[in-house]
């Protein structure tokens, strides 16, 4: 008798997520947990990372944390090495690391529009380029990019942002084209509107946190708790035919 349950269902799977030590990666890392993968976190700050993982563990999901910074274009290397050195075979990757420094236009200098496009598009491209090889020879594998209400429309003072979450958008159909035939689907969640250190400046102004939930077809803001069915989605052999493809997990703000 077929069983519905084991599709979502990630024990013996590892997952390695990206600015897992706070918000959106934080609560996707705690997802993938709970359906039984064991997490890897990489982050920057290494007295973050050893909060989430101690609180990840204190629920009873095997953690560990990786520190790299993502804008470095030699991050893959670095965890690559990590990894290999902990014997971690990584089954699932969830580029959620992210930053937004929410500048007029006529402002941004060259140097933080670059940091916007290494830490969205070109760190995802090289650990998937470092890591997806092994995930293929093994024939399973699931990455998980984060896009973005603003891979679809604009906001204020985040053009370099919007950009980036442009390319992300696109870059996940090319990762879905190269490895999707060996076995390993590639996505994206495009969040709305969540509470997360990203978003403190919107969340600080009532009038605008009441805005935005009134745009959403069901009438709130996110809660960090939103995303970890989509996560195990995504991540689980559930989602085996589905690839090239961004979920917005966003309360219909895109749709009204």
């Amino acid at each position: 008798m077929f069983q519905l349950a084991p599709l979502f269902d990630l024990t013996g799977k590892i997952a390695l997520v990206t600015g897992g030590n706070s918000g959106i990666g934080e609560a996707m890392a705690y997802g993938l947990g709970l359906a039984g993968a064991e997490i890897v976190l990489v982050a920057r700050r290494p007295e973050a990372l050893q909060e989430a993982v101690a609180k990840l563990r204190n629920c009873g999901i095997d953690a560990h944390w990786i520190t790299a910074d993502l804008a470095e274009p030699d991050a893959a290397d670095t965890i690559a090495a990590v990894l290999a050195k902990s014997g971690l075979k990584v089954d699932i990757i969830v580029n959620a690391a992210g930053l937004n420094l929410r500048e007029p236009f006529g402002e941004v200098t060259a140097a933080h529009f670059d940091l916007h496009m290494a830490v969205h598009v070109r760190a995802p491209f090289l650990l998937v380029q470092k890591l997806a090889p092994a995930m293929a020879a093994r024939q399973w594998g699931r990455i998980i990019n984060l896009a973005s209400l603003q891979s679809f429309r604009a906001f204020a003072n985040s053009a370099p942002y919007g950009a980036a979450k442009g390319g992300i958008a696109q870059l996940t159909r090319a990762m879905a084209q190269e490895w999707s035939q060996h076995g390993i689907t590639c996505n994206a969640i495009g969040p709305g509107f969540f509470p997360t250190p990203l978003t403190a400046a919107v969340f600080a102004d009532p009038q605008r946190a009441a805005q935005n939930a009134a745009q959403t077809a069901i009438g709130r803001n996110g809660a960090l708790s939103d995303l970890h069915g989509a996560t195990v989605f995504l991540a689980s052999n559930a989602s085996a035919y589905v690839t090239g493809q961004i979920l917005m997990v966003d309360g219909g703000f895109t749709a009204k």
